[in-house]
């Protein structure tokens, strides 16, 4: 097989891997608060946090940076705790502007944790960080089409409770936000680093 198909199809099955459930429950939460007419801020939303995976993976592949696994499995529940505080708490604002702007900065930087959760992986796999250019991007667009693929499942079923059972919206951005945070507070107990 290719390098880029191997690398595309590692990137698609990291994020379809149920096993690693915590990668998915982040995008729903990160999608809990748009409707399906908001389908281009998704898009953008989800491709700011591909740039922030991607950007840790080639940092800790080239052995620029490198963070202890056992604090990267804590701080991973912890993004999608803050999300879905924030999707319950931050979405008072008044100001639309500034309220994408900031979810865009945080899936950035919530890319940027998530990122570094396979990179000891990924670094292995590459073995010489010189060939980083074709791996890091099979990997990450099959990144990038594996999550367009849970959010387009995400927002249809949104969708269907929003549109077609009638669910109001702040009740179905409650119910989803403060699931996904009660599943993060568990996974940050059970994966606590100190």
């Amino acid at each position: 097989m290719h390098p880029f198909e191997f690398y595309l199809k590692l990137g698609f099955e990291h994020i379809s891997n149920l096993a690693g459930y915590d990668h998915i429950l982040f995008l729903v939460v990160l999608c809990a608060i748009y409707r399906i007419q908001q389908w281009k801020n998704i898009l953008i939303l989800v491709t700011a946090f591909t740039i922030g995976h991607s950007v840790t993976l080639a940092l800790v592949s080239l052995e620029i940076i490198t963070i202890p696994s056992n604090i990267i499995k804590f701080l991973i529940p912890a993004t999608i705790f803050v999300t879905a505080l924030h999707n319950v708490i931050g979405t008072n604002l008044t100001e639309k502007s500034s309220r994408m702007g900031r979810n865009y900065s945080m899936a950035l930087f919530f890319g940027f944790v998530h990122g570094m959760d396979f990179s000891n992986y990924f670094r292995a796999l590459i073995m010489d960080p010189s060939d980083i250019a074709v791996p890091l991007l099979g990997f990450n667009l099959g990144i990038e089409l594996g999550q367009l693929l849970v959010v387009f499942f995400v927002v249809g079923v949104a969708f269907l409770f929003l549109n077609v059972i009638g669910v109001k919206h702040r009740d179905w951005n409650v119910f989803i936000s403060g699931a996904a945070a009660g599943m993060s507070l568990i996974s940050m107990l059970d994966n606590k680093f100190w």
